[in-house]
């Protein structure tokens, strides 16, 4: 599992967006300049988020993103999964996106790739948005 500069920032604004109090938004703007964020880039990212439930935008000039749920409930794993796709380093040891690969040619080689999938799930499943802040 390599992770793609999107799931980073993707990451990295969701964090800036945990550490507001409930309702209150973040400018896209401050995003930018707090996390290294071209404008343009996390435009796009948060455009995915929002479509995807994990945050909410508000217009106006008090306006800005904030999550739409808790910090407590959103995994780094659900992120990553939904910008990168699977944790497994190749496809055949994936649970959600299996596919056959030439690695199953050799089940030892294969077994290796589950137990890495398997510890980066188990680490990642179990680090919310609240345990980055």
């Amino acid at each position: 599992m390599r992770l793609s500069r999107k799931s980073e920032y993707a990451l990295l604004a969701l964090v800036e967006m945990a550490k507001l109090e409930k309702e209150n938004t973040i400018r896209t703007i401050d995003i930018c300049e707090n996390c290294n964020i071209p404008k343009k880039y996390l435009e796009q990212i948060l455009l995915l988020l929002k479509s995807a439930g994990y945050v909410k935008s508000v217009r106006g000039s008090s306006g800005g993103y904030h999550l739409a749920k808790n910090p407590e409930s959103i995994t780094v794993a659900e992120i990553i999964r939904l910008i990168d796709g699977p944790l497994a380093p190749v496809g055949s040891a994936s649970i959600y996106f299996y596919e056959k690969t030439p690695i199953e040619q050799n089940a030892k080689l294969l077994e290796i790739m589950k137990e890495i999938r398997s510890y980066a799930a188990t680490q990642l499943e179990k680090t919310t948005l609240k345990d980055l802040i």
